[in-house]
C-alpha cells in the first residue's frame, strides 16, 4: 500500500506505554530534517545499500516529527529512507511518530524523493 506523509496511512497502532504510533509510509514522501538538506550521506548510502540492498526485513523504524498538515519530518533514519526509496520506489516502512507540532512548517523542507541521488 503506498502511502503519503499527509497522515494517510494503515491503521496506526500505538507502541505500548506510550503515546507514539507507528504507521506504514513510503520513504520518498518524508521530509528531511534541516541538518539533512542535502540528503543521506553519500558513503553511509554506499555503506548501507552494499549490505542490505534491497531487504527491508527487520528494518528499524525510522523516527518521524508530525508537523503542520499532517506531514512528517524524518528526525532518525534519512539514509535508510533514502536506501529504499531509490532501490524499491512505492515500498512502504514503518515510521515511528515522535511527536505532533502543529505548528511545525515541515514542507518547507524537501522530501527524500527530492534529493534522491
Amino acid at each position: 500500500m503506498k502511502n503519503g506523509s499527509d497522515g494517510d496511512s494503515e491503521v496506526p497502532r500505538t507502541l505500548p506505554g506510550t503515546n507514539r504510533e507507528v504507521i506504514q509510509i513510503d520513504p520518498a514522501t518524508l521530509h528531511v530534517p534541516p541538518s539533512r538538506l542535502q540528503g543521506a550521506d553519500p558513503a553511509k548510502l554506499a555503506r548501507q545499500i552494499a549490505k542490505y540492498g534491497k531487504s527491508i526485513d527487520a528494518i528499524p523504524p525510522l523516527e518521524a516529527v508530525r508537523g503542520k498538515d499532517g506531514k512528517l519530518r524524518i528526525n532518525d533514519g534519512v539514509t535508510r529512507a533514502t536506501r529504499v526509496a531509490k532501490l524499491i520506489p512505492g515500498q512502504t516502512v514503518p515510521v515511528e511518530v515522535i511527536q505532533t507540532l502543529p505548528n511545525l512548517e515541515v514542507a518547507k523542507y524537501p522530501t527524500i524523493k527530492d534529493v534522491l541521488p
